[in-house]
């Protein structure tokens, strides 16, 4: 299912991108005359933008699919009977329609909010969370995701992702055609096997430190929707629930990859490494908490 959903997903940005490029009559970028940096940087604006779009708008089904969440249509038990009151009061607290809500199987303590807009959202829970933590914990953690909601965090981390994208993309191909005419001395017309060689080692190279752009953005965030969190419950909530976080850090994380930016809690990294971490350390967070309070 996941490889058929990746397959389906690149289908689509392909196909919508090539429309899009037809309707607006964008021209190749590239000829034996040179680079046209307009088409250029609409053609990387549009393959940039697609991919992270459609995966905004695929976010809830890519989430429910990864996780194996299970939505609570109907409580069953006092405990779901409970989430989806504390979620309705958060929401109605935080101006935003009541989110769906549901319950994924994961040993670690985590949680995660996602959807294409604030009044279409999902905030689902670990089983681990809920054997383990204390109701207000929960509550302050529910209200974390729903400051990721209230603040808009989902759409606007996609649409920082299609920038970051649009211009790596268009400064390799700039830098693969320099290198490319270089290798070639200016013998023949269009692109020798440098310039695809190339490209992809630029955009490798250039991925990896915009990549560290939205990290950054992503542990910005984070401290909003910790104080978001507060707003809603109250600081000592919210740095109870960090503290418990803290302490069961040596839980295997059972979150896939790519709903690790979306939890409440992430694998610390540490040295270089911290530059691509999503998440800023839980003491850091903790730390921010108290000097509000």
């Amino acid at each position: 299912m996941r490889i058929l959903l990746f397959l389906a997903t690149n289908i689509a940005v392909i196909f919508i991108a090539s429309i899009t490029l037809n309707l607006l009559g964008v021209e190749h970028y590239l000829s034996g005359t040179g680079l046209n940096l307009q088409s250029l940087l609409i053609f990387c604006a549009v393959f940039g933008f697609a991919g992270s779009l459609i995966s905004l708008f695929l976010s809830k089904f890519m989430a429910k699919m990864a996780t194996k969440t299970q939505i609570i249509e109907q409580p069953r038990t006092a405990e779901e009977r409970w989430l989806l009151e504390t979620v309705a009061e958060l929401s109605q607290k935080a101006g935003i329609k009541m989110p769906q809500v549901g319950i994924f199987p994961a040993q670690q303590s985590n949680a995660f909010a996602t959807g294409w807009n604030k009044n279409d959202a999902l905030v689902a829970v670990s089983s681990g969370l809920l054997q383990r933590f204390r109701p207000e914990e929960i509550k302050a953690v529910l209200a974390h995701e729903i400051g990721h909601v209230a603040n808009g965090d989902m759409v606007t981390l996609a649409l920082i992702q299609g920038v970051v994208n649009t211009f790596v993309m268009f400064f390799a191909r700039i830098a693969a055609y320099a290198v490319d005419s270089f290798l070639r001395k200016g013998e023949g017309e269009g692109r020798g096997i440098g310039y695809f060689i190339t490209v992809i080692v630029f955009e490798i190279i250039f991925g990896i430190a915009a990549s560290m752009i939205v990290s950054w953005f992503s542990r910005k965030r984070e401290y909003r929707a910790d104080e978001a969190g507060a707003n809603l419950v109250s600081s000592a909530a919210m740095i109870s629930a960090l503290q418990r976080l803290k302490a069961e850090q040596g839980i295997p994380d059972q979150m896939p990859d790519q709903m690790m930016a979306f939890g409440i809690n992430s694998h610390l990294k540490n040295g270089l490494m911290a530059l691509f971490s999503t998440h800023p350390p839980l003491d850091d967070r903790i730390a921010a908490l108290s000097r509000r309070s």
